[in-house]
């Protein structure tokens, strides 16, 4: 065996050892997940926590992470065949001892929620693992269950019959690796997209040997043989990356790991698109790009934080109603929680005339405060996400509240504190695809400090607010209306 390829191994056995003891509970690093198909007698959210500060705020983020992270999506979705919006989550049990995968709708009619089904422990309390949702052209309900780097292994499941989440089958998938067809069991920070008369075309993550995360995508035409994963971007130690769909034009936002910083330092903001499932990919003026970027200084380049030794935090992307993209970040001085990291500013990029530009829509305490777009005409566009302080201060999360701009981004109030009072901090608002205004943004609570139950919550456009009970045994349930 080659020297190269001996380290090569050591270092990527390192790796994986170092972000299991880390990051993983000790006791199911390595568990398969169990097909489970019950009911899950109401909606009980995960907690979780990374990387103990030793401070008074405990924790680099924490809380009620049913709906986490950013760069899962989506995590729900409209079909108006049906009139229901259908959604997933990652739930627990009362000790909040595994992570559950919760598959669940919305029944626009009856303004009801199904007792969720409870489709698979994962044997992790990472909330990484959180599963997204997808529909294909013939109804079917498609859940992939991620994982977090290569300790565990991760799944897809479709259901047996269209718009029914009663039972679902195990897909075992291919993918294309160097020509040959070997099992796609291993996919991080998932984006999924059925694109009609093409099929999926999904973004996501792989680790290499040096634990960087590589962003690229891979597409399919019947979600179980899938193509060869091409790589976007590798820059650096790695990326973070968002994306969204819209009229099969799929749009994607990522930031990059400087070399030698570690992986909490991410930075500089890009964005890439494509129109034809994925053969070819451009900037938003139109300039075809030759995959992978490399360097940090490339034609995607969006915003260089680099030169202003900023982070940006990625939140959400959207396009608005004329097809252009809109891009949420939080942006700050460093990743450590509390006072000494502000102002943490949402900043809305947006591409018209042209060109980037780019707004200020509010400040919050956290950098993993996360809420989402919603493009509602040319003009009027809203942000949802807890931007108050919350009871948790400088925790991830906060007060919900909806903020809107009518001059189409520049200028922003916040028209409706949604949460108030609350014992725990509300996190990770997010928009459903073909966001229906009955079922317009879903989030967790929980406390920022310590485990804690988590609840989970929606609102409809208008920003009335309501929760989903913990506990339930009727198949359909009806939301308790807070205000």
């Amino acid at each position: 065996m080659r020297l190269n390829t001996i380290i090569a191994i050591l270092l990527f056995a390192a790796s994986t050892l170092v972000q299991a003891q880390s990051e993983v509970h000790p006791d199911n690093r390595y568990a398969e997940a169990e097909v489970l198909q019950t009911k899950a007698n109401g909606f009980k959210g995960i907690w979780y926590m990374n990387q103990p500060s030793n401070d008074e705020y405990v924790y680099k983020y924490s809380g009620g992470l049913a709906t986490y992270p950013a760069n899962h999506r989506p995590f729900a979705i409209y079909a108006k065949e049906v009139d229901k919006t259908f959604f997933c989550f990652g739930g627990t049990d009362e000790a909040n001892a595994t992570l559950y995968h919760n598959v669940s709708y919305f029944d626009h009619k009856t303004k009801q929620v199904a007792n969720p089904t409870l489709l698979l422990d994962k044997h992790t309390i990472d909330a990484h693992d959180n599963p997204v949702i997808s529909l294909d052209d013939n109804g079917y309900i498609w859940i992939f269950s991620t994982s977090h780097g290569t300790t565990r292994p991760s799944y897809i499941h479709r259901s047996q019959k269209p718009y029914d989440i009663s039972r679902f089958e195990t897909i075992s998938a291919t993918e294309r690796v160097n020509g040959q067809e070997k099992p796609f069991t291993n996919f991080s920070y998932f984006q999924v997209y059925y694109l009609k008369g093409k099929g999926f075309l999904t973004l996501f993550t792989k680790y290499n040997p040096q634990g960087n995360r590589v962003i690229g995508y891979n597409t399919s035409k019947d979600g179980i043989r899938w193509h060869e994963w091409t790589v976007l971007a590798h820059i650096g130690e790695g990326h973070y990356q968002i994306s969204a769909e819209a009229n099969g034009k799929v749009g994607v936002a990522f930031d990059f790991h400087p070399k030698g910083k570690g992986l909490n330092y991410r930075t500089n903001l890009h964005y890439l698109e494509t129109t034809d499932f994925g053969q070819s990919w451009h900037t938003a003026t139109g300039k075809t790009v030759q995959l992978p970027l490399t360097e940090i200084n490339n034609p995607a380049v969006v915003k260089d934080y680099v030169s202003e030794k900023m982070n940006c935090y990625l939140l959400d992307i959207d396009f608005d109603t004329s097809g252009r993209p809109a891009i949420l970040v939080i942006s700050s001085k460093g990743y450590e929680a509390g006072p000494g990291n502000n102002p943490r500013h949402w900043r809305l990029f947006q591409f018209r005339n042209n060109k980037w530009t780019d707004h200020i829509v509010t400040t919050s305490d956290s950098n993993y405060d996360m809420g989402s777009i919603f493009p509602e005409s040319g003009n009027v566009i809203k942000v949802i996400g807890p931007t108050q302080d919350g009871p948790q201060a400088y925790n991830p999360g906060g007060e919900v509240a909806m903020w809107t701009s009518r001059d189409g981004g520049t200028t922003w109030a916040m028209e409706k504190q949604i949460t108030r009072s609350s014992e725990r901090n509300h996190s990770y608002v997010r928009r459903p695809k073909n966001a229906h205004p009955d079922f317009y943004g879903l989030w967790a609570d929980g406390n920022g400090r310590k485990p804690s139950e988590s609840y989970l919550y929606f609102t409809n456009q208008k920003g009335e607010l309501y929760q989903l009970p913990r506990n339930a045994t009727e198949k359909l349930i009806t939301p308790r209306l807070l205000h």
